[in-house]
């Protein structure tokens, strides 16, 4: 392949490594070479910007509050939970640092934590976004240690004598060598032996409790010595299957569901050899040949955030109720901060089922055509309640609401360089069209851009980038 890369290509590389391109952009670097394309991607997303909340409401002490103030409590943590939600997704939606958003959004499935710990769980978020173009080590190490996972996996619990499993297994099974991959049930046993005594003070550091720490020897891997939880890190990224595992994790991520075994051990050996530079590893994809291959474009399943965020960015839409988000997130079954559990969400066609589908079908007439969904903020009405006829007009009229979302039209229009039927079809779908879709597209009116455009985005190709 030439160092030229295609309009098709571009936008391919932009979705992967983002949420889409719009045409003033695409306009303005499409002479430039491949090379200079990745390396400014990567050039937009050195600076880091964390999340930043306001926490002093949850700093009171439940054992000097009373049963209604603690249900209060809880009430304004779930609060907190929500407003951290769209936050994120308000800086997912506007931030220039797009590829350093794409794989926080990555590393969150990855080291999945399901809390209702606003403090915790921002705190997380934002060690992980510090790290996600850096070294997989160092965030191997910091995630450990975070009160988020030691919370969610336990590791508090953890102390000589009554050691507790949960983390060692997760940390071997799901964030470094994958399921049965080169440990036993002994090395799970002996390493939460290790990883005692760690835990965190009441302003969220790391601390060491010694006298929760199991100093006798173990053995693991095969090694035997007096080993602490740095130790057993240091361990697993020794291996280099813990590469490979981290590497194919990212292909199937940013290439294909559909695992190409010779490109994920060239790149399992670079990546290794690299020490774990997450930045090596994915300009090693991007600036491949491979990667722009046609059955690669178009091949992976927009997770929800994925297109949520994709229409947002690329017409700019403002939200008058942000909470709708929260409800089209829970339907579309991809929450940020609620993972179904600690091994993410399972992605790929699972993204897709009866009601998902119809949603996602509905959902750019929703946001972009002053769409109608039912939705009610105190929560779903009960799948047992049995709604009678005469009733559901009165009862529809009360969960039924405009989304109100009000997209920019004037400047997603006006940067459009070209708008006849061809190239916006081009332009705003990834994969091939179907024969189907061309018969229903072929029916529409494509001199009323903005009319084609909402159908053209209702396709099932849409889908898809």
């Amino acid at each position: 392949m030439a160092d030229r890369l295609t309009d098709k290509h571009i936008q391919h590389l932009y979705w992967r490594a983002g949420f889409g391109i719009s045409s003033k952009t695409l306009k303005s670097i499409r002479a430039h070479s491949k090379k200079d394309i990745v390396d400014q991607i990567f050039d937009h997303s050195i600076s880091n910007s964390p999340l930043s909340m306001n926490f002093d409401i949850l700093s009171k002490n439940q054992k000097d509050l009373s049963t209604e103030e603690r249900k209060k409590l809880r009430k304004l943590r779930r609060t907190k939970m929500h407003e951290l939600n769209l936050l994120w997704f308000k800086q997912l939606t506007t931030t220039n640092e797009v590829l350093r958003e794409k794989m926080t959004l990555f590393f969150h499935d990855h080291f999945s934590v399901r809390l209702k710990t606003p403090r915790a769980c921002i705190h997380l978020n934002n060690v992980i976004r510090k790290h996600a173009l850096g070294n997989f080590g160092e965030m191997l190490m910091q995630v450990s240690k975070s009160p988020a996972m030691l919370l969610f996996l336990n590791n508090r619990q953890n102390r000589k004598n009554h050691p507790n499993e949960n983390f060692a297994r997760e940390v071997m099974e799901l964030f470094t060598l994958g399921r049965d991959n080169g440990y036993t049930e002994t090395d799970i046993k002996e390493a939460a032996r290790a990883f005692t005594g760690w835990n965190f003070n009441k302003e969220g550091d790391f601390v060491f409790r010694q006298k929760h720490h199991d100093f006798e020897s173990k053995t693991i891997f095969g090694k035997t010595g007096n080993f602490k939880g740095e130790d057993i890190i240091k361990m697993l990224l020794s291996k280099k299957q813990t590469a490979r595992y981290i590497t194919e994790k990212v292909y199937q991520y940013f290439v294909s569901p559909n695992s190409n075994n010779k490109h994920i051990e060239e790149l399992t050996t670079v990546f290794y050899n690299s020490n774990y530079d997450i930045k090596v590893l994915l300009k090693a994809i991007f600036k491949s040949d491979w990667f722009y291959n046609s059955e690669n474009i178009g091949s992976k399943i927009k997770s929800p955030i994925e297109l949520l965020v994709g229409l947002s960015r690329t017409f700019n839409i403002k939200y008058d109720n942000p909470k709708v988000l929260l409800y089209l997130q829970r339907k579309l079954n991809q929450t940020l901060f609620f993972p179904p559990n600690v091994a993410g969400w399972p992605g790929g066609k699972t993204w897709i089922d009866n009601s998902t589908l119809m949603l996602r079908l509905k959902l750019t007439s929703i946001l972009l055509n002053n769409g109608v969904i039912e939705w009610n903020e105190k929560g779903d009405m009960p799948e047992n309640m049995i709604i009678q006829q005469k009733n559901y007009n009165k009862i529809r009229s009360q969960i039924q609401k405009k989304v109100k979302a009000t997209p920019n039209w004037n400047s997603f229009l006006g940067t459009l360089e070209q708008k006849d039927r061809a190239k916006l079809i081009d332009f705003m779908l990834q994969p091939k069209v179907s024969n189907a879709a061309k018969k229903v597209l072929s029916n529409l009116d494509s001199t009323n851009t903005k009319n084609f455009v909402i159908e053209l985005l209702s396709l099932p190709e849409y889908q898809l980038c």
